[in-house]
């Protein structure tokens, strides 16, 4: 496929017109030539917002096979797109080919994966309490819930995984099996990668012969096209995956308008380790290892990056730290997604390499002239120097990471307490470890969406269990996650219909349950064939 450097907005291809913008090669640093991207404004927003209201009304009322059918044919249509895509977003990316042909299997995992979710019907949350006619001292009417999509909503394609939190991510997978339509915004680190995927997207709507709003794809610079796409009236709900100062501006501006709406940001999270004295005295130097491979996967440039250690202080903790200098010293510099992501690594490091009570203990190998490569890096500090500075606790986008010596179990409990929401939380415990885990684990609970053991944090699965989420800054909301099944209950609300006569219900409220899924009636789960049969 020949990528240009059009928009698409429903069926059409649209040239911006407010400025042009080359896609851009890290690993070389250099513009990649061809296409010139036209950038979109405000008058792209409200074309794509108008489809996507007429749309919407029409495309949510699509059978749940059909529309089930629709994500299966996405999935198919970014697998025929073969070497192209991969190649593409590793010019554009820097990252490595497997890495890159591994996230294209967990799109198409999680595109067939909320395909399976819209066919169970279970998202629906279909429950209904018929009529009491005779109860005292008052009569109940019938009420029946079922859920509906919110509206349109706008995703904002990440910049860290050009596929999987990108233009057929999560966001967008679970927004359409939602019933919603989806209009994204590409990320500008990697404009020909979004284009590719998002034609095959606009060639399953149009296979299915769905109706033309259901999804469009905006290119735009700066600020000004995520501003007008949050800001207008069409648009529902917010999907977003960055930093923390994009995700809060965002948030504000939604809470500005007439009509405020939800904004699902995933921001910010340093992701902390805990490391038990059994542990630690047991395999120091295995977790070390493992923790390094963690530490520098792609770069350091995951959500979950494990960016805080901490363990009491002894020579078992020595022994992990020079283990995993060890570990660093063969680990060569990577290159970064973009010039400014590397910079702004690099900023970071200098600064925390600068606070009083900091030490650098390790650092990986140098790149071999390769431009925006990041070095990994470790540091080390007390309890002390870390309460007294906000910089110790801040996401640092790269493959650094703080250990934090404590005093004794107690003062690991305060520091518990004192870290902000976290996407993970993770302990390294051997069972003489449980007592003290025991003790921590209320105080995880209210930090993290995640808890893990005996494990490090990055590789989010994608299945029904998963919560990749938390409290603030973590997330914007933390009663929610952006990975897994339960996602699509971001773009979903619940509607009651009282004593509406059975031909004007919804399908998965009707007597007959043509949809044939599972309902709550009357305080009871019943299975299909039951609610089938079971009589008024």
């Amino acid at each position: 496929m020949t990528i240009n450097g059009e928009m698409l907005i429903g069926f059409f291809e649209v040239r911006g017109t407010e400025g042009a913008q080359r896609a851009f090669n890290p690993a070389t640093h250099s513009e990649i030539a061809e296409p010139v991207f036209g950038m979109g404004g405000a008058e792209e927003v409200e074309r794509a917002a108008s489809l996507a209201s007429t749309a919407f009304d029409v495309y949510r009322n699509v059978p749940l096979a059909k529309r089930a059918a629709f994500l299966d044919a996405i999935a198919d249509n970014i697998l025929d797109l073969g070497d192209e895509l991969i190649e593409r977003a590793h010019a554009e990316t820097g990252l490595p080919v497997p890495r890159l042909q591994g996230e294209r299997a967990r799109t198409v995992g999680q595109l067939r994966l909320f395909a399976k979710v819209v066919r169970d019907g279970h998202f629906l949350g279909s429950a209904i309490d018929h009529a009491q006619p005779e109860r005292q001292p008052l009569p109940r009417a019938d009420l029946r819930l079922a859920k509906v999509p919110v509206g349109s909503v706008a995703v904002f394609g990440a910049s860290n995984f050009p596929l999987a939190f990108s233009v057929a991510g999560g966001d967008t997978a679970s927004a359409l099996a939602a019933g919603a339509p989806v209009i994204v915004k590409a990320h500008g680190a990697h404009l020909g990668t979004s284009k590719l995927v998002g034609c095959a997207i606009q060639k399953a709507v149009k296979e299915q012969g769905l109706p033309e709003g259901t999804f469009s794809l905006l290119f735009g610079a700066g600020r000004t096209l995520g501003e007008a796409l949050v800001s207008h009236p069409a648009i529902k709900a917010v999907g977003f995956t960055g930093s923390r100062q994009g995700g809060i501006a965002l948030m504000r501006i939604a809470n500005a308008r007439p009509e405020p709406i939800p904004v699902y940001a995933e921001m910010s999270s340093i992701n902390p380790v805990f490391l038990f004295p059994g542990a630690l005295a047991n395999r120091a130097d295995a977790i070390a290892r493992a923790f390094a491979d963690s530490l520098t996967m792609g770069a350091g440039q995951f959500c979950t990056n494990p960016g805080l250690v901490i363990a009491i202080d002894g020579p078992d903790l020595d022994r992990f730290v020079e283990a995993t200098a060890d570990a660093l010293a063969s680990k060569e510099a990577q290159t970064m997604l973009t010039p400014g992501i590397f910079d702004a690594y690099c900023t970071g490091t200098r600064k925390l390499a600068a606070i009083d009570g900091v030490t650098k203990v390790a650092e990986g190998a140098p790149a071999r002239e390769r431009p925006n490569a990041a070095r990994a890096a470790l540091y080390v500090a007390d309890a002390a120097r870390f309460f007294a500075s906000l910089e110790l606790e801040s996401e640092m986008f790269g493959p650094a990471s703080v250990v934090i010596r404590a005093r004794d179990a107690d003062e690991l409990i305060r520091i518990a307490e004192h870290i902000e929401g976290q996407l993970t939380v993770t302990l390294q415990i051997d069972a003489a470890d449980f007592g003290d885990a025991q003790r921590l684990l209320p105080v995880l609970e209210r930090k993290a969406g995640r808890v893990l053991a005996n494990g490090f944090p990055t590789g989010v699965e994608v299945c029904h269990a998963m919560v990749h989420g938390g409290p603030f800054p973590s997330t914007s909301n933390p009663m929610f996650t952006s990975v897994g099944a339960t996602a699509i209950e971001r773009f979903l609300r619940p509607v009651c219909y009282q004593d509406l006569p059975d031909a004007l219900l919804p399908d998965a409220l009707k007597d007959a349950n043509p949809l044939g899924v599972w309902r709550f009636i009357d305080g009871a789960v019943v299975e299909p064939v039951q609610a089938a049969t079971r009589s008024v």
